[in-house]
């Protein structure tokens, strides 16, 4: 059976816009729970929250109140250890990943930066290993990310992610700036590696089909308040 993997209690979140400084909820006394191994989708319209909710479960953003518990750990004021290890098993894959590579120095740069920074001990068989699972070729980490299309970028993107063994990863429109060929590969190449690591998901998405094909259950957000409810499918 199991177990709860991720839990997020009441998160809120607000930020100040415009000259008078005036204040917008994005989130609002957000809760859910995420199981090992599941995919929750999430679904609603532009600018209600859904990827400021992400960015605060990776741990780049903190909620103004509410907590956000990783394997029972409190991700904001576990100590600096955890937080690391939590860091490492929490990832985000966002919309456009060719703005996470350095522009000016090859793909491999930033892979090998990863290892670097978490004190991985990978060999390049290992590195080889993951790529190939991804459906790239080593010789992608001698090119610079100009030289690359937007499918090669995000399965690049999703291998970096991979080096760290990672258990739950958001999944922020992943696929939404790719032809549909590459959409219906980078998803399927999703699923194969959720049955196979074990890996829990929250996918973004505005794709009630992509949404229906990758989750286990869906939640709306509208207004910075997250529902249950499929009814509000047809107002999104």
């Amino acid at each position: 059976m199991s177990s709860v993997l991720l839990e997020a209690r009441n998160i809120q979140k607000t930020y100040r816009k415009g000259l008078l400084g005036k204040t917008h909820k994005i989130l609002d006394s957000c809760s859910f729970t995420l199981q090992e191994g599941e995919t929750l989708g999430l679904c609603g319209p532009s600018g209600c929250g859904k990827s400021t909710l992400g960015r605060l479960l990776a741990g780049l953003e903190h909620p103004d109140s509410g907590q956000i518990f990783f394997h029972g750990k409190n991700i904001f004021t576990a100590d600096k250890i955890t937080k690391k290890r939590i860091r490492q098993k929490i990832q985000i894959l966002f919309q456009d990943p060719q703005g996470t590579f350095h522009p000016v120095k090859k793909l491999g740069t930033s892979l090998h930066r990863v290892v670097d920074l978490y004190d991985l001990h990978l060999s390049e068989s290992d590195m080889t290993t993951i790529l190939s699972t991804v459906g790239l070729h080593p010789e992608i980490l001698n090119r610079y990310p100009q030289e690359i299309s937007g499918g090669q970028a995000q399965r690049l993107a999703l291998a970096r992610i991979l080096l760290l063994k990672p258990e739950f990863i958001i999944l922020d429109e992943p696929t939404s700036g790719l032809d549909i060929s590459v959409q219906a590969q980078i998803l399927h190449l999703l699923k194969d590696l959720k049955k196979k690591e074990k890996i829990s998901y929250l996918f973004i998405s505005h794709d009630r089909n992509v949404l229906s094909f990758m989750s286990d259950r869906i939640v709306y957000m509208t207004d910075g308040k997250l529902h249950p409810d499929e009814n509000l499918m047809q107002k999104i």
